[in-house]
Parts: structure tokens; C-alpha cells; sequence
């Protein structure tokens, strides 16, 4: 039986060397779609390198936690400095989300004006998803779901993978990996149940979490290889010209990964594809 898999890269515009290992992996590698940081310092090239390659994927990567927002402070008093600097703790900024009346207001401001960010650059909306993955908060979620239609936002990323899939290959970081599972489990069904009832799409397995920074080619045989009764997957990844970043482009750009990939029946496609095809 066929079967889809979105190669996604994140962090798309944080970097000139981010955003040159990710169209090295679209142009000669699985590569199928990044998420784009609007308020990341090289978001203009970013954008250029897009628009030149139409088939390219392109979503929201929000960013609410270690970065720059795109109001102004002034504006958004509660949830960045002077410098418009989030929090560098996802712990910290997710706590205040939460318990905090005016950053909960605040919050939905920035969203919106990051989604017009992204509208006003001219590229199709592919999917959302987050930065250390904040987007999935429940309050973050919620806000969200009730600018979807607003913003035409179909598809968001519910990191969702097999622990002891993970563990088979690489048992480092045990207990982390074991809090992780546990926190994304739960809010991944929060969120399923949230996003049925608007109709939001979103992958049976997204896998990255539990190998962040360590993607590699023997990784990617290893998770693809063991798949098992899943129709739609994404894998993402964050490929870079320096530090683990390239050793996660190797990965992207490998000739073993590609052929196994089509060995175990999986097509590579976007969501923009998938919405093409009515796929939900």
C-alpha cells in the first residue's frame, strides 16, 4: 500500500547557512518543505530562495520561545524585553502562557501578526508548526485553531512518535526522551481532539522530537526501516552549514535514505500536495 512522508526542515530564515542547507536538501536531496521564521534575521533571503523554488513547501514555523517577536515590546509588554526577546526557556514562557492573564492576550496579538507576516511575503501557507515546539501549548493551540480559517491553516505538526522505536537505536538521554513521550503524548491528544472538530490535518506520526540535533543517516534507516501500519509521516529535521546541522543535511541529502524510502512503498509530498488532494 502507498504511503506519504513530508521531509520538513525547521528553522528556515534564522540563518544564511540554515537557509542554504535547506535548499541544498530540497535541490538535491528528500527535502519536500521547511517552516519559515518570520522574525528570523534571515527571513528576507529566505523568502527569495522560496519564490524560486515554487514546489518547495513552505509553513509557519511560530516562534513564542528563544527568538524575536514581530510587534513591537511596546505592544506585547508581558511576553518580550525592551529587545523584543521571548524567553530562552520554553518552561518559562509556557508557565506565563498559562497562568497569565495578559500574556494569554497578548499572545493571540503576536500570532496574528506573525501569520502577516508570513501572508504579506506572498507564499502559500503550507502548515504550522513551532519553534521548540511551544505551538503546541494548549493555549497556543487554541488560539490557533481559532485563527485557522482566517489564515487558511489546514495542516499543524503533533509530534507523535514510538518511544521504543527510538530507544532501539539510541538509548542516550533516557530520561528525557521518557519525559518528552510522556508530555508530547498528552498534548498530542489534546490537540487531535481540538483539531478534528475544526477540521485541521495532521500527520499519524511526526518524528524528530526524540532525535533533536541527532538526526543522521544511520537514524534514518534505522526509523524508516521500522515504520509499521502508518499512512502519513513526517520526519523533520535542521540542517545547517556548521555544527550537527551538517550532519543532518548528509542525512537529507543521502542516496541510501531516498531508495529506502521508495523501498517501504512511501511517495514523498507537502502538505500543500496533500490539501490538493483533499488528504486530511
Amino acid at each position: 500500500m502507498k504511503r506519504f512522508a513530508i521531509i520538513n526542515a525547521d528553522d528556515f530564515g534564522m540563518s544564511a547557512g540554515v537557509n542554504r542547507a535547506i535548499v541544498e536538501a530540497y535541490d538535491r536531496g528528500i527535502l519536500t518543505s521547511t517552516s519559515l521564521m518570520v522574525t528570523g534575521a534571515a527571513f528576507n533571503e529566505a523568502v527569495e530562495l522560496a519564490k524560486t523554488r515554487p514546489q518547495l513547501a513552505v509553513g509557519l514555523h511560530l516562534v513564542l520561545c528563544c527568538g524575536r517577536s514581530a510587534l513591537p515590546s511596546s505592544e506585547i509588554p508581558h511576553l518580550v524585553d525592551r529587545d523584543r526577546n521571548f524567553p530562552s526557556d520554553p518552561t518559562v514562557a509556557g508557565l506565563r502562557y498559562q497562568f497569565s492573564r495578559a500574556a494569554r492576550v497578548e499572545l493571540k496579538q503576536e500570532i496574528t501578526a506573525q501569520l502577516e507576516k508570513f501572508q504579506q511575503t506572498g507564499l502559500k501557507l503550507s502548515h504550522l508548526d513551532g519553534h521548540l515546539h511551544l505551538h503546541c501549548h494548549p493555549v497556543v493551540l487554541e488560539i490557533v485553531s481559532e485563527l485557522a480559517q482566517r489564515f487558511a491553516i489546514e495542516f499543524v505538526r503533533l509530534p507523535d512518535e514510538e518511544l521504543n522505536l527510538n530507544l532501539s537505536f539510541d538509548r542516550a538521554n533516557f530520561l528525557t526522551k521518557l519525559v518528552w513521550s510522556f508530555i508530547f503524548g498528552r498534548l498530542r491528544r489534546g490537540g487531535e481532539n481540538l483539531f478534528r472538530k475544526k477540521q485541521i490535518g495532521f500527520a499519524d506520526r511526526v518524528y524528530g522530537l526524540l532525535q533533536t540535533g541527532k538526526i543522521s543517516e544511520e537514524y534514518l534507516l534505522h526509523l524508516i526501516g521500522n515504520i509499521k501500519k502508518v499512512n502519513l509521516i513526517e520526519i523533520y529535521a535542521h540542517p545547517d552549514l556548521e555544527g550537527t546541522g551538517k550532519q543532518e543535511l548528509a542525512a537529507l541529502t543521502s542516496k541510501r535514505v531516498e531508495d529506502l524510502l521508495r523501498s517501504h512503498n512511501f511517495e514523498l509530498t507537502n502538505y500543500n500536495e496533500l490539501r490538493m488532494a483533499n488528504f486530511k
